[in-house]
């Protein structure tokens, strides 16, 4: 999480995930239309894969660093669902999107596909309820039609169709350590697919994770240790999970510390 060398994720089509997706496919053809999904999501089809993720990167880069030059001390959220969510920001946090930078300054993608901006929230100031608009798989379980309370930063009711046993994992699973915005223009969320694999599947919309906070979304977070990363705010845990909460109208507003209220996002994308 230091990102101290270069790594990523990728994800190969495999006989139990493609028929997972497509159940009424013979095998063959549900690894070939897997394969082709994956390509459409990111960006391959066309033709012209590193261009296109080129001008990907920059809009996202534009986008962070409007986002930092904001100086937000919070977001909130709201949807026609009932979700009515304010985000804390934790002290010193910083927008990043997809490009990560190792120790000798070597910028790398550790996630492809990538739609996200992200940020750290402060673990004990976040307010009010949050309705998931995607199902999430949570070892092995899928959570759907969840809702979430939040008071002082810690979850004080929740509620499932299906549910699964996350937010007992230990204590910091019960608080938030990433923020993400993703607009409803993913590719992820156009295809309509739900992939059972969070490194899609939370590329399809806005999204919180229950669990630890990257310390690369403080300043000089990776140089910190656990207690001044709990000092700003940065939730510790033994996990990082995502679940996907933006909606086709969800709009975002945050609060700048001088006081201004910016538009963020208008029925689901971008306002910048």
């Amino acid at each position: 999480m230091n990102d101290r060398v270069q790594w990523s994720i990728a994800a190969m089509p495999s006989p139990a995930w493609a028929k997972k997706i497509f159940p009424d496919l013979p095998e063959d053809e549900a690894i070939e239309k897997l394969w082709k999904l994956i390509f459409d999501v990111c960006r391959v089809t066309g033709g012209e894969p590193v261009t296109a993720w080129q001008a990907h990167l920059d809009r996202l880069e534009e986008i962070s660093r409007k986002m930092n030059e904001f100086d937000l001390v919070s977001v909130h959220f709201t949807s026609s669902n009932g979700t009515d969510l304010t985000v804390g920001l934790a002290e010193g946090a910083v927008w990043e999107s997809a490009g990560s930078k190792n120790e000798k300054g070597t910028i790398f993608l550790p996630n492809i596909p990538t739609e996200e901006v992200f940020t750290a929230p402060h673990k004990d100031k976040v307010d009010g309820i949050v309705y998931g608009t995607k199902p999430y798989v949570f070892n092995g379980q899928l959570i759907e039609g969840f809702h979430v309370t939040f008071k002082d930063g810690k979850v004080i009711e929740h509620g499932a169709e299906k549910k699964g046993q996350l937010l007992d994992t230990d204590e910091g699973a019960r608080h938030i350590g990433e923020l993400a915005l993703v607009p409803a223009s993913s590719p992820i969320n156009r295809s309509g697919a739900l992939f059972y694999n969070t490194l899609f599947d939370e590329n399809a919309a806005c999204h919180i994770a229950f669990g630890a906070s990257y310390p690369g979304t403080t300043v000089g977070g990776t140089q910190l240790t656990k207690e001044e990363l709990l000092a700003r705010g940065m939730n510790q845990s033994a996990l990082h999970e995502d679940v996907m909460v933006g909606a086709e109208d969800t709009q975002i507003t945050g609060l700048c510390r001088d006081g201004r209220t910016v538009q963020l996002f208008k029925d689901g994308v971008w306002a910048l």
